[in-house]
């Protein structure tokens, strides 16, 4: 196969500490070189103008796979929680899930911990493991019983699998649909308080502790959670933990008006946790930012706002409002690409998520400047329920390659 060298980008490699200039050779699937290096003329040029070059983007938790939208926003992998009808029990459902994305973008299904994620009995996890699943997963929901969870822990460590964790105790979470609050007494909504997500993270550290398993907690959004991500990881616990860019900049005051696009699971926070939220990605708590894709139709969202559904179309808006948080100082460019690739492909186990020779040539354009403005209505997503519609916003991806293929 033929080399590609793309020249004239602003290469970002999540193992640096900041941009460099330089070309990108890719030969057949994988980066041949990267830096200051010479190319035969017969390859085919890319001029990146002036662009981010980097990795493709690893979507850690998504709800379904959407190919427009993926390519919208750079994704080249996403990891499918077992959220699906049928639900990943099964090594021949996971196996079909694996190949639901080629050609275009890479699907690494989670397998779910127990049989109907019911939270009962353990599914299959070594078969699955066999059939491709990366990690395992509770879905949406907490494994409330404490013997069952340590059984899974225990399961998943000795087959060096990573599970992720939905953290909600559930004891205090059922029917509510948001958060304990002004905002929730105000409109009448059955609501929770934020500390069942600290109850569930405290209960589930020390299972993980007990199993010696390695865990990943999807999505922490609260200031007291974020203090027990940081003391595990002090501790030296393989732990690690992710969150979108909803909970980053939107407060429980977007459910007003009854906004069932601002209807999440965990529910939005308060004014306070948000900025914990993101002072822990600054400070390096967060190891992962993602999608939490979960495109929901009419039939979902246009309804009393305790009988919708939860979940919002993620995957467009992931990358230019995570670029915000470089736009302000929070981090740097190469640290977003680390939370946005190689830091999920470590949880998953892949040799991805980085620009080095022998990696997979899975890479994206960054245009970070280019202006926008999210609709609901033109959205590439399977539906468009957004709590950021309308939305000024700036940066997208412009080319996309998977496995050396421009798609």
């Amino acid at each position: 196969m033929g080399m590609i060298a793309i020249v004239n980008g602003r290469l970002c490699d999540p193992a640096a500490t900041n941009l460099s200039e330089g070309t990108l050779l890719v030969h057949g699937d994988r980066i041949e070189a990267v830096g200051s290096v010479d190319f035969p003329e017969d390859a085919q040029i890319i001029d990146a103008n002036g662009m981010i070059v980097a990795p493709g983007i690893i979507d850690l938790g998504v709800f379904k796979t959407d190919k427009p939208a993926f390519h919208f926003s750079g994704i080249t992998r996403a990891a499918l929680m077992p959220d699906q009808s049928p639900v990943l029990d099964d090594p021949g459902l996971v196996q079909h899930a694996a190949r639901a994305g080629k050609p275009d973008f890479w699907v690494h299904p989670l397998g779910a911990a127990t049989r109907g994620l019911e939270g009962k009995d353990l599914a299959e996890m070594a078969l699955m493991r066999t059939a491709g699943a990366r990690a395992i997963a509770t879905g949406r929901t907490w494994i409330a019983d404490s013997g069952v969870m340590l059984r899974v822990l225990r399961y998943a460590s000795a087959l060096g699998l990573t599970l992720v964790i939905h953290a909600e105790d559930a004891g205090l979470t059922a029917n509510a649909v948001a958060t304990d609050g002004e905002t929730a007494s105000r409109l009448g909504l059955p609501s929770a308080p934020a500390c069942a997500e600290a109850i569930a993270i405290a209960r589930d550290i020390a299972l993980a502790r007990e199993a010696g398993a390695t865990i990943h907690f999807r999505m922490v959004t609260t200031a007291a959670g974020f203090d027990l991500i940081r003391a595990a990881k002090a501790e030296g616990l393989p732990v690690t933990c992710g969150v979108s860019p909803s909970y980053l900049f939107l407060n429980d005051n977007a459910v007003t008006d009854f906004r069932t696009f601002a209807h999440l699971s965990p529910p939005l926070r308060d004014e306070r946790d948000r900025l914990a939220a993101i002072a822990a990605v600054a400070d390096g708590t967060v190891d992962v930012l993602c999608s939490g894709h979960d495109p929901r139709g009419p039939e979902d969202k246009r309804l009393p706002f305790a009988d919708s559904t939860p979940g919002i179309a993620g995957a467009e808006t992931l990358l230019p409002l995570a670029l915000n948080l470089v736009r302000e100082g929070k981090i740097s460019e190469t640290r977003l690409m680390a939370l946005l690739a190689a830091n999920p492909a470590a949880v998953l186990g892949l040799d991805a998520g980085r620009l080095a020779p022998g990696a997979p040539a899975d890479l994206i354009l960054i245009d970070p400047d280019v202006p926008w403005i999210v609709d609901a209505n033109k959205m590439a997503a399977a539906a468009g329920n957004t709590p950021f519609d309308k939305l000024p916003v700036q940066g997208r991806a412009r080319m996309i390659m998977k496995g050396g293929v421009i798609r």
